[in-house]
């Protein structure tokens, strides 16, 4: 329980700037793709969706999977709490609010790297929409 209590801030923010890291550097190839990309190397459109919907995959489940490890590092954070006031055996309100309000770190810290990554995510399969449908009015005879 000590390795865990001791450890289980750096694991869990680690994990989480690791996804918030990995996401914003697809994002940021995605847009420079986007930016460079030209319609008229595509003959196929199966060849085109595949080269316009690379990482969006890892965008989104970072997105869908980010709250769910805030979630884990709350419950583990709320699971130490509660162990460190059983094993005192003195039951302290302040003790108590610290410990579960460390705890909601996790959780927060997973809504701010989803929210961001859904929004790109959502941003990026516009722009993929909108690049596609310019590619079928440019092939038309």
């Amino acid at each position: 329980m000590e390795f865990l209590k001791a450890n289980l801030d750096f694991g869990v923010m680690g994990l989480l700037g690791f996804m918030s890291f990995v996401m914003i550097a697809f994002v940021i190839e995605r847009y420079l793709y986007f930016a460079r990309l030209d319609l008229t190397s595509f003959d196929d459109a199966e060849d085109l969706d595949l080269a316009l919907t690379r990482h969006l995959t890892a965008i989104a489940t970072i997105g869908a999977n980010a709250p769910y490890v805030g979630l884990l590092g709350t419950v583990l954070g709320i699971l130490i709490a509660f162990y460190d006031i059983g094993q005192s055996g003195v039951i302290e309100t302040t003790t108590m609010m610290i410990g579960l309000a460390l705890a909601l770190k996790a959780t927060a810290l997973g809504l701010v790297v989803a929210i961001p990554s859904l929004i790109f995510y959502n941003a990026l399969l516009r722009r993929t929409e909108v690049l596609k449908a310019r590619w079928r009015k440019g092939r038309r005879p």
